[in-house]
């Protein structure tokens, strides 16, 4: 982890790369207003061929979409859901420029700022108040029969090995840098990264990973076996998923985004990218305090929530001092358990955001 830089492209103009999801008017009106503000403090703004009608932003440079269009940039901000950010990183991924962005989807795990607090961001970003992660990256080489590449990609949450033919189980075997270890049906196998431990792989029973954990997740979805549980790996490890020549259709989407088609009898490798994606974090909200955000999770012992009805909730021991406490206690007193509960979610006593 970095302390937000400018000019770290040598350049002396500090450029900030936006990313829309311009199909909402109001996602729109807030991508303007914040260029405007960064170009009064003498940003040079940079928009997207694909998306410069919509946003009609005065003055900013218009770049292709590509993977140069983030050269030079300090900066790539996006505006939108995940799915957005995911296309962001695909920009940025090869050059310094580090990503942040605002929340308007649903979840929002990668886009941690929320709309209220686009000022604030924004703030960061001129003050280089902001530190930047390296999150791990995936690569993965698609090999036919003989061992030889057909084709390759990369993640930023995972790389998933899926059947085509609803109708048919797509059998697999598993191996862990050369080594053979099991072998089963199902729909398909997640590799996964601890940044993607919440995506796709947290939906197929994975386990919560950590950003800052180096490590590699292999989560099997709806197999037929007893032994399929979630592994994590060395982020060094080689995960491989082998399909065999018995015409079950196989291919890899990586993040969604990409499909790469497996040959019948083809392999797929998944290990470490040299390339990391470069996150901008702009507040100090810690990996727990988001979890507990976006999923909503209770910070008290579910038998301390217990209700005798509206605006009578049952005395319950303070998590922190053991003592007994009510409702009324705990609204004086700065060691009462909801006073407790209130520090830990930001101010919902159900630990919700």
């Amino acid at each position: 982890m970095t302390q937000g830089t400018p000019g770290r492209s040598g350049t002396r103009t500090r450029r900030v790369l936006l990313a829309v999801h311009t199909g909402r008017a109001d996602i729109v009106h807030l991508a303007r207003s914040a260029a405007a503000r960064l170009a009064q403090d003498g940003f040079t703004v940079r928009v997207l061929d694909d998306e410069a009608a919509a946003l009609a932003i005065p003055g900013a440079e218009v770049c292709s979409s590509g993977p140069q269009a983030a050269d030079g940039a300090e900066i790539l901000l996006v505006f939108g859901g995940d799915g957005t950010f995911l296309r962001a990183a695909e920009l940025a991924r090869t050059t310094d420029a580090a990503i942040t962005g605002v929340n308007l989807g649903r979840v929002g795990f990668l886009a941690e700022t929320e709309p209220e607090a686009v000022e604030e961001m924004l703030t960061a970003v001129e003050r280089c108040e902001y530190l930047v992660e390296e999150r791990l990256t995936l690569e993965a080489t698609v090999r036919d029969i003989d061992g030889r590449p057909t084709g390759s990609t990369w993640a930023l949450n995972e790389v998933s090995v899926e059947k085509v033919e609803r109708s048919r189980v797509l059998d697999v075997v598993l191996a862990v840098d050369g080594h053979p270890l099991t072998s089963f049906g199902c729909d398909g196998v997640l590799c996964a990264t601890p940044t993607g431990s919440t995506a796709y792989a947290f939906s197929a029973g994975g386990p919560v990973v950590w950003p800052d954990v180096e490590a590699l997740l292999l989560v099997p979805t709806n197999a037929h076996a007893l032994f399929s549980r979630p592994l994590v790996t060395s982020p060094n490890s080689v995960l491989t998923i082998a399909t065999p020549p018995d015409g079950h259709r196989a291919r890899i989407s990586a993040d969604g985004r990409r499909i790469v088609e497996v040959p019948e009898g083809g392999r797929v490798d998944v290990r470490r990218s040299e390339h990391p994606v470069r996150i901008a974090r702009v507040n100090p909200t810690s990996f727990s305090d988001r979890l507990v955000a976006k999923f909503g999770l209770p910070v008290r012992g579910f038998r301390d929530a217990r209700s005798h009805g509206p605006g009578h909730e049952a005395p319950r021991p303070n998590v922190l001092t053991r003592d007994i406490s009510t409702v009324e206690d705990a609204v004086h007193s700065d060691n009462g358990a909801v006073r407790a509960a209130e520090e830990v979610s930001g101010g919902h006593q159900d630990g919700a955001a």
